[in-house]
C-alpha cells in the first residue's frame, strides 16, 4: 500500500463528505429559522440526495469508459459552491437547486476516486478502510464545523462553508500527482479485470439500500429527536448528530482489520445484526442513554463501509467504477428518497412513531446477506506510484 497518495485521497475524500453531512446539519437551523416543517426540512435532504443517487452511478460507468481525474477537483469544488448557497438562497426553491448542484458534486467525486485508492492501496481492506475514514470524519465534523460557521451570523453565513471545498481540491491535484491511474477497463496490475458476478453484487445492493435509508433518516432527524429525548437544546441535538458521525472513524477502521481476520461477508453481516438492535436502543430508550445507542448504531451502520466498496468491486472487477458509484452512490443518497415520507409521518404523529420502522431494515439487510459468499480474490495488484507524474493524466 502506498500511504502518501491514499492519505492525501483520505483528506480529499473528508473535504468532500463535509458537504454529505452538511445538508443535514443544516437542518434544525431550516427548521428555527425559515420556520420549515419536518417535511419541507427532509425535502431539502432529499434533494440533495435524489440525484446523487442517479449520478453517481452514471459517472461511474462513463470512468469505466473514459478516465477523468479531473474530476476529483472540479466535484469538490461544485459540492462546496451548492451547500455554501443554500443559506443564502432567497428562497425554498432556490435552496433545493443549489443543494442539488452539490449532491451532484458529491456524486462525480466518488467512482474515480474510489478506483484511485483501490489502486493505492494495493487492493487491501485496510488501505481501503483509510480512505473510508476520511470520508466519514468529514460527516462527523461536518455538524461542528455547520454550528460554528452558523453561529457567527445565522444562515446568512453559509458561505464561509466553501473553505474544505479549496482545500479539498488541492489536496486532489497532489493525489492525481502521486498516483497512477490504470487505463479503464483494465485491473491494476494491466490484466484482463475477471469475470462479474452481477447476482451477488445486486444482493449485497439491497443490503446497501437498508443501511442507506437507515443512516439518511437518522441523519436528518437524530438531531431533533435527542433534543425531545434527552430535554436538552441545541447542544444536545448537535452532540447526537456528531456521535452517529463520529462512530464511523472507528467503525471504518475496525472494519478492513476485522475483515482481514474473519472475512468480509461475515463482518458486514453480523454488522447489520448489530444495527437493527442499536437502532431500537435509538428508538425506545429515553435519557442519556440514547447516546451509546446513537454510537453502537454508528457502529453497526459503519463498520461495513469500506467492506461495501471492495466487495463491490471484486464482484464487478470489469466494472469498478460502475460498482464504486453505486455502492457509494446508494450508501449515502437513496436513503434521502425516505426522508420525505419520515418527515411527513413524524408530522402527522410523531418522530417517535415514523423512526421505529427503521428498526427493520437492518434485519431486513441481514436476511438478503446470508446467503452471500466472498468473491473471488484478484490477481495481485501493483500499485503504480509516480515519481514524475505530469499533473491530471492517467497511465
Amino acid at each position: 500500500m502506498s500511504r502518501k497518495p491514499i492519505t492525501l485521497l483520505a483528506l480529499g475524500h473528508a473535504c468532500v463528505d463535509v458537504y454529505q453531512g452538511a445538508v443535514a446539519a443544516l437542518v434544525p437551523y431550516f427548521v428555527s429559522e425559515r420556520a420549515y416543517a419536518y417535511a419541507a426540512a427532509s425535502g431539502i435532504v432529499l434533494a440533495a440526495s435524489i440525484l446523487s443517487s442517479v449520478a453517481q452511478p452514471l459517472f461511474g460507468a462513463f470512468t469505466d469508459r473514459w478516465a477523468m481525474p479531473w474530476l476529483l477537483p472540479v466535484s469538490t469544488l461544485t459540492a462546496g459552491a451548492g451547500v455554501a448557497l443554500a443559506g443564502v438562497a432567497g428562497s425554498y426553491p432556490l435552496t433545493l437547486v443549489v443543494v442539488a448542484v452539490s449532491g451532484i458534486g458529491v456524486a462525480a467525486f466518488h467512482p474515480e476516486s474510489a478506483r484511485a485508492a483501490r489502486v493505492a492501496s494495493g487492493g487491501s481492506h485496510i488501505g481501503m478502510g483509510w480512505y473510508s475514514l476520511g470520508g466519514n470524519l468529514g460527516f462527523a465534523t461536518a455538524p461542528l464545523l455547520v454550528a460554528a460557521v452558523i453561529a457567527t451570523g445565522g444562515l446568512r453565513a453559509s458561505p464561509l462553508l466553501a473553505v474544505p471545498a479549496v482545500v479539498g481540491a488541492a489536496l486532489c491535484v497532489a493525489a492525481l500527482r502521486a498516483v497512477r491511474v490504470p487505463a479503464t477497463g483494465a485491473s491494476p496490475s494491466g490484466g484482463p479485470p475477471g469475470r462479474d458476478d452481477w447476482r451477488s453484487f445486486l444482493t449485497m445492493s439491497g443490503a446497501i439500500v437498508c443501511r442507506s435509508i437507515v443512516f439518511v433518516g437518522l441523519s436528518a432527524f437524530v438531531s431533533l429527536y435527542a433534543r425531545q429525548r434527552t430535554g436538552g437544546g441545541d447542544a444536545a441535538g448537535t452532540a447526537a448528530l456528531f456521535v452517529l458521525y463520529l462512530g464511523g472513524a472507528v467503525g471504518t477502521v475496525a472494519g478492513g482489520r476485522l475483515a482481514t481476520r474473519y472475512g468480509r461477508v461475515a463482518v458486514v453481516r453480523w454488522s447489520y445484526a448489530l444495527a437493527a438492535f442499536a437502532v431500537a436502543g435509538v428508538v425506545f430508550v429515553p435519557g442519556p442513554p440514547l447516546y451509546l445507542f446513537v454510537a453502537l448504531t454508528s457502529a453497526g451502520l459503519y463498520v461495513p463501509f469500506s467492506l461495501h466498496i471492495t466487495l463491490g468491486q471484486d464482484y464487478l472487477p470489469g466494472r469498478v467504477g460502475t460498482a464504486s458509484g453505486v455502492t457509494l452512490g446508494l450508501t449515502v443518497s437513496v436513503g434521502g428518497l425516505a426522508s420525505p415520507l419520515i418527515g411527513a409521518t413524524a408530522d402527522a404523529t410523531s418522530l417517535q412513531t415514523a423512526l421505529a420502522p427503521l428498526i427493520a431494515l437492518p434485519a431486513l439487510g441481514w436476511l438478503l446477506l446470508r446467503r452471500l459468499q466472498e468473491p473471488e480474490i484478484p490477481a495481485a495488484l501493483i500499485i503504480p506510484v509516480a515519481e514524475d507524474a505530469p499533473g491530471l493524466h492517467a497511465k
